[in-house]
């Protein structure tokens, strides 16, 4: 029997999700990000678009996500994650573009979820740009 994971492991699992949302939208893989995805979840995009449970999830990205044309790079970091109950994490993620032009910053708040396999996935999310003053 294997003993539960300690907390440094699931921070760990949460931030390879979140470098997995990266590659995914840096090669534009629609079905990998979908993976991400629990099926009851709650997304709402950079523009506010709310998006409910797989499916419109699934809808919105399998057309966005192919035509998304950017110039530069994206990263995404995970810089703050607080367990809410052993099974549920809040995640703060860092977000920038690299264009030639400059970088552009998002901060989306992540919320996840333990799945009985011991996989986090992404439940609720709210992409925020940061805007300059």
């Amino acid at each position: 029997m294997n003993p539960d994971p300690t907390p440094s492991t699931d921070v760990s699992a949460i931030a390879r999700v979140v470098a997995a949302v990266e590659h995914t939208q840096r090669t534009k893989d629609t079905e990998g990000f979908l993976a991400l995805f629990h099926p009851d979840a709650l997304w709402t995009t950079a523009h506010g678009k709310v998006l409910v449970g797989l499916d419109a999830i699934a809808e919105f990205t399998r057309a966005v996500l192919p035509r998304a044309d950017w110039d530069g790079d994206v990263t995404y970091q995970a810089v703050h994650t607080r367990f809410l109950r052993p099974d549920v994490a809040a995640v703060k993620v860092r977000q920038v573009y690299h264009t030639p032009d400059g970088a552009s910053e998002g901060t989306p708040l992540y919320i996840m979820t333990k799945q009985d396999d011991g996989a986090w996935l992404l439940h609720a999310g709210q992409n925020t740009p940061v805007r300059a003053d």
